[in-house]
């Protein structure tokens, strides 16, 4: 059997686990699921098991309204017994708590609006259905959610990340030892995520055969699940070239012979493992930034910007479905740029 692309396995693997998950809820819940399933990722359906869960435990621990019954047998009608009051407490909750396996949890403003989120849309999917009359969570606002500060590098920041990927100056005598083994591998890399803006599963999915060094594109395959060819230019194509001489010479487990970036383990390097790289070399430069995978998609997207002034292209290339969610991330350089021009426009001759 024909090997599996690193999105046909995931989507698998988060099915599995969607599945179990579900066994956790209300066995009404699986009409939700099956109704959301045509318009949403598995991703998406994890994340909304996984915030209903939370919050039908909090339900069973945290109120009296089902008793002692399982939350495996609720039924609908559980729904309608929840207050407005009950949804607003159990947000309060969530800012600090404690889970199964006392474990402390908490959310950001962030969290708690995909968490209130997720619940109005369970009950709009039921209300919909004229399964339930009362929407006690349409009553709750939303958690206003401040603007947080875009973190990325300055030019000459990307540089010294690059050097120091390159070099493995400051890292310990046992980071030393890996980076001897993956140096090539781990430049490649980053150069690949500051020279397309691409995200890191993006990265971490990509097969051997998804790079054409003839046209110097990459298809990649987006969170919505289309593919698409971003394009990289000549310091991106050097880093890949230098990578693909020592990835042909490794043979990798069975199951990971067409990945691209492979890990110590000759497995598809997981985008845990890209964190933590990302994070390694970066803690080389700067300790006041905390820079990410996506930190450094948000470093190509200002590059861009300032060198094109386009922002229906950063968002294209960038893969915003949304030009408003582009300007939002780079207003502050548009109020730059407007600020330069001030002054461009003459409205009389000056003598």
């Amino acid at each position: 059997m024909a090997a599996r692309s690193y999105h046909e396995q995931f989507k698998i693997d988060t099915d599995v686990k969607l599945r179990a998950k579900m066994k956790e809820l209300p066995a009404f819940a699986s009409s939700f699921f099956r109704g959301i399933e045509p318009t949403t990722s598995a991703r998406t359906r994890m994340a909304y098991a996984y915030d209903l869960g939370v919050f039908f435990n909090y339900i069973q621990k945290e109120t009296d309204l089902a008793g002692d019954l399982p939350i495996s047998e609720y039924t609908v009608d559980i729904l309608e017994k929840v207050t407005p009051v009950i949804i607003q407490d159990y947000l309060d909750y969530l800012k600090y708590y404690c889970n199964d396996n006392e474990e402390e949890r908490s959310n950001s403003e962030r969290g708690l609006n995909r968490k209130l989120a997720s619940i109005r849309s369970f009950y709009n999917y039921f209300s919909r259905m004229e399964l339930i009359r009362y929407n006690p969570a349409s009553i709750v606002k939303m958690p206003k959610l401040h603007d947080k500060d875009i973190i990325r590098l300055e030019k000459e920041e990307i540089a010294d990340l690059l050097d120091a990927v390159d070099s493995g100056m400051n890292l310990t005598k046992k980071q030393q030892e890996y980076h001897n083994k993956t140096r090539i591998r781990d430049l490649a890399l980053l150069t690949l995520l500051l020279g397309t803006g691409i995200r890191v599963s993006e990265c971490v999915g990509l097969d051997i055969n998804d790079i054409d060094f003839k046209t110097h594109g990459i298809r990649i395959v987006r969170k919505g699940g289309n593919q698409v060819v971003v394009y990289f230019g000549d310091e991106v194509e050097t880093a890949l070239l230098n990578y693909m001489t020592e990835r042909n010479g490794i043979i990798p487990l069975p199951g990971h012979e067409n990945a691209m970036f492979l890990s110590m383990q000759k497995k598809r390097i997981s985008v845990h493992a890209v964190e933590l790289l990302v994070k390694k070399y970066a803690e080389q430069i700067t300790r006041l930034k905390k820079i990410t995978p996506h930190k450094l998609r948000s470093t190509y997207g200002t590059q861009l910007y300032k060198e094109t002034g386009d922002i229906y292209l950063v968002a294209d290339v960038l893969g915003h479905s949304d030009v408003n969610t582009t300007k939002k991330h780079y207003a502050a350089l548009e109020d730059e740029r407007r600020r330069m021009a001030r002054n461009i426009v003459s409205l009389r001759n000056k003598e």
